[in-house]
């Protein structure tokens, strides 16, 4: 499993879909987007990740417009939630100014 930085809870949102939502990704460098037309008539912006190429969730423009406008759909069984005082010891702790903004 490949595990690397995508949200930042400060970007968290409740989007009343039952889908961890966030105003964008941590980084744009994490993600990468591409046109996901797997449902007929729907098309959607899928989310995946920069490094290991794993589907996240997608991305739609109906997010919170004070926040961007954007709403990131992400599956919880990709996310993994590191409370600030843990980042150093996880590995993460050059995320320690990104995340604390």
């Amino acid at each position: 499993m490949l595990t690397y930085p995508a949200g930042a809870a400060r970007d968290k949102f409740d989007a009343g879909c039952g889908w961890p939502s966030f105003a964008r990704p941590l980084a744009e460098s994490v993600v990468k987007e591409s046109v996901d037309e797997s449902i007929s008539g729907m098309p959607r912006v899928e989310v995946r990740s920069a490094v290991g190429d794993s589907h996240l969730g997608h991305v739609f423009a109906d997010g919170p417009v004070e926040l961007g406008g954007q709403r990131y759909c992400i599956n919880g069984s990709a996310l993994r939630f590191i409370p600030a005082d843990k980042l150093e010891a996880e590995g993460y702790g050059y995320l320690r100014d990104v995340v604390s903004q």
